[in-house]
């Protein structure tokens, strides 16, 4: 037998013996100390699709109707600085989650993250290993096999990396993990409340015991952006804000103008058409937070809210009209940077943290929480040392890449360099997000910041070579074909 499995069965095994010694001793989840026969946390994971980090009103300036994420914030740990690692493919969901389930990073993932091989440990796989109930519903855009490989329950499960949400393609959850295309049918209903329902129908019914886990992974508010009526009245699109960094168009060619969601308006963009964009995005999103309301409610009305987790995120953001696009292909604020909280059993409430942070880093986190082992194959690092002091040291960088044509290093104190390469032309960007949080103000050709700029570049140097990027920093593009 391969030795990678070997090693992945051996490891399981551990969890699952680690499980049954933890029934007679008494064990530590985070912030609680509690001697019971049954102490781990439930947790509730609620991902989003497409949702930017600054469209939730209590953490932003925008005119967005979020009730139920800002009682989130306030009874929470919001991290304002979460970040995806970026993409290799324009499909950015797909490595995105790809990286929160295994906890690995970019170049490290199988065929761009669509196969979760083997030997790759997935958070719900490790959790049903534990002795968790694991239930999924919603988005799943990696392999059918990983799914099967993770879940004990589930319902109205999409395989897909998007559709029209009232003619949604779902599963039904098969035991057996086969999931023949010949089983999958076209629900009428929303998707959103759809996926909602399951997840109530599992608090109600299906939960047999404690622990639980639930990911509940929505596929809004990614387009086609067709919120009920009910919703879309509450942003008159001629009353909608342009973005602070609103451009009919994107000032140089980045690798990705032409692909599909830079085509879902025409270039250049007028305010008109933004607008019009951005009123049908934020009532997918206070649609999507009525129904995560629903679901809290739920499982209050259970009795678990006190011993859930919450972790909410979304797989990445959206330039929606910013730097005159209009997609997720690049490695901006608004569609790198990701909406982050955490909620539950000893975690601080109200508190913003800034800590640079990955969506890599989740797995490890509630493996902490949760007491269980961190697989040998996760890389992201646990955040559960600054849930409530950020003074700890933690990242000083994060690291960024799409592609073949886009580079980028964001550093803890506010600088951001991002390097672009394709067919022979070389062109770079350096912000102070302190002064410059829209990334408008191109600092590059300023004599006083070529110390920063270099140190930026060696850097980004080191991390392509760390990471075992495909690109090479010194050679002319890159080393990659055009």
């Amino acid at each position: 037998m391969n030795e990678k499995k070997l090693n992945r069965r051996k490891f399981l095994k551990q969890i699952g013996i680690g499980s049954a010694l933890l029934a007679t001793t008494s064990t530590r989840y985070w912030g609680c100390h509690r001697k019971s026969s049954a102490v781990r946390p439930n947790v509730l994971f609620i991902l989003t699709d497409d949702q930017r980090a600054d469209t939730i009103n209590a953490l932003s300036d925008q005119a967005i109707q979020t009730p139920t994420l800002d009682r989130l914030v306030r009874e929470g740990v919001s991290f304002t600085n979460a970040y995806i690692m970026g993409s290799t493919s324009g499909a950015v969901c797909m490595p995105s989650r790809a990286m929160l389930l295994t906890g690995r990073t970019l170049f490290k993932l199988e065929k761009k993250g669509l196969v979760i091989p083997d030997e790759h440990i997935l958070l719900p796989e490790a959790l049903r290993h534990a002795g968790y109930q694991t239930f999924g519903t919603g988005k799943w855009h990696n392999s059918r096999q990983a799914y099967a490989r993770c879940f004990t329950h589930g319902a109205k499960i999409m395989f897909r990396g998007m559709s029209d949400h009232l003619h949604v393609p779902v599963y039904d959850f098969d035991p057996t993990g086969i999931y023949d295309a010949e089983n999958e049918y076209i629900s009428d209903q929303f998707s959103s409340e759809m996926f909602t329902d399951a997840a109530i129908q599992f608090i109600e019914k299906d939960v047999k015991h404690d622990p639980f886990f639930m990911f509940v992974s929505y596929s809004a508010p990614h387009d086609p952006r067709m919120a009920p009526d009910e919703f879309k009245k509450r942003y008159p699109p001629d009353q909608m804000q342009l973005p602070k960094n609103f451009l009919p168009q994107h000032p140089f060619d980045n690798g990705e103008l032409d692909i599909r969601d830079e085509k879902l308006a025409p270039t250049p963009r007028t305010a008109g058409t933004v607008r019009k964009h951005l009123s049908d995005y934020y009532a997918m999103i206070t649609q999507l937070d009525f129904q995560i309301g629903r679901l809290l409610d739920a499982l209050e009305k259970s009795g678990k809210m006190d011993q859930t987790i919450i972790v909410f995120a979304s797989d990445n953001g959206l330039a929606i009209g910013s730097h005159g696009l209009l997609g997720k292909q690049n490695l901006y604020e608004h569609s790198v940077k990701v909406p982050l909280i955490f909620k539950g059993p000893g975690i601080p409430r109200n508190v913003r943290n800034q800590s640079l942070c990955l969506l890599s880093d989740l797995f490890p986190t509630i493996c902490r929480m949760t007491t269980i082992p961190i697989p040998p194959t996760v890389e992201g690092s646990s955040l559960t040392p600054v849930l409530d002091n950020e003074r700890v040291a933690y990242r000083d960088h994060i690291f960024f890449a799409y592609k073949n044509y886009q580079r980028g290093i964001r550093t803890a104190d506010g600088w951001k360099l991002i390097h672009y390469r394709l067919r022979g032309k070389k062109k770079t960007q350096l912000f102070n997000l302190n002064r410059d949080p829209q990334e408008l103000d191109n600092l590059i050709g300023d004599d006083r910041y070529h110390d920063i700029i270099k140190q930026l570049q060696q850097l980004m140097r080191q991390e392509m070579v760390s990471h075992g990027d495909f690109c090479r920093f010194e050679q002319s593009n890159w080393n990659m074909p055009e």
